[in-house]
């Protein structure tokens, strides 16, 4: 049992996708699925680079990190979520609530200033290609990629902090089939001025800037490519950088519309469909949009599968 400003709380209650019997099976059955099918694209992702000298270079020592979290981001909410389908029990311990915000939030903020630093990566490589080795050293890359996870683990820390130190009251039933910072703080009965306040400064300061950077590399880029004098060179540079900006523009998308905007604009049956895009579906589709359709991340595939079965 915890305290919250002198109010005893144990328990959270979450919400179920749908509430009708018969479609109970079906929807355990897809989101199994979809889990699975996650793991094993982003693991098969991880297997490949790790094992093909080939591939020991910046863009996917980035992409390994984005395959990673994408592994992490449905791990977070997708067991809870089966375990609610076949049990219909819909508590989450307090502690448990509090952990799994925590970790959403680290992941998506993770995944957020990580998009941009593989855009900068990508808008080095082709604008400046003859010191890309040099700019984007081993020791370089190391520092960018830390350097997201740090900032997404703070970030993360600031708003669990501050939306767990609310007091709650009455019903506590969370508005979503996971612990996330609007409809938690929609269950508090003080004021969520500050938490709000603070997730739009972040949200205006860490994420437009991450922005910024994906925005402006993009525009040197296209305006790069668009420069070639080769057919051949502008296809494979549109090639690559486009998968890279689709799953920008998915997970941008949907984030904003998840978090950038106040708690009283909140829709609990519009948010949950929003947050199955971002939270469970894109991290299933980051593998086939951007690596699984590149002929070197298929050949090492090839070759790791045929050593093994070997």
């Amino acid at each position: 049992m915890e305290t919250m400003n002198g109010t005893w709380m144990s328990d959270f209650y979450l919400t179920e996708l749908s509430d009708l019997p018969e479609v109970r099976i079906s929807l355990f059955v897809m989101i199994l699925l979809i889990y699975l099918v996650t793991l094993a694209g982003n693991g098969a992702i991880l297997l490949a680079i790790g094992t093909d000298d080939h591939l020991q270079t910046p863009m996917y020592f980035f992409l390994s990190n984005l395959s990673l979290l994408d592994i992490l981001c449905p791990t977070v909410t997708v067991p809870k979520m089966i375990q609610i389908i076949l049990s219909e029990d819909k508590r989450i311990s307090f502690g448990g609530c509090m952990l799994q915000l925590f970790f959403l939030i680290d992941v998506v903020g993770t995944e957020i200033f990580l998009l941009a630093v593989m855009a900068y990566d990508r808008y080095v490589a082709i604008c400046s290609p003859l010191h890309y080795t040099s700019i984007m050293s081993k020791r370089v890359c190391v520092q960018l990629a830390a350097g997201t996870w740090l900032t997404g683990f703070i970030n993360s820390m600031v708003h669990t902090s501050l939306t767990f130190t609310l007091s709650f009251c009455g019903l506590n039933k969370v508005n979503q089939y996971y612990c996330d910072i609007p409809p938690v703080m929609a269950l508090s009965c003080s004021s969520t001025y500050l938490p709000e306040l603070v997730l739009l400064l972040v949200a205006g300061i860490l994420g437009s800037g991450a922005f910024l950077v994906t925005l402006i590399s993009y525009i040197y880029i296209i305006s790069a490519i668009l420069r070639m004098p080769s057919a051949e060179g502008r296809h494979k540079a549109f090639s690559t950088c486009g998968s890279h900006l689709t799953v920008v523009c998915l997970f941008y998308g949907t984030t904003i519309a998840t978090y950038v905007r106040p708690t009283s604009t909140y829709s609990p049956k519009q948010d949950r469909i929003i947050s199955m895009l971002y939270g469970v579906v894109t991290p299933m589709l980051n593998p086939m949009i951007y690596s699984l359709r590149n002929k070197e991340v298929k050949r090492a595939l090839v070759k790791v599968l045929s050593s093994k079965r070997f």
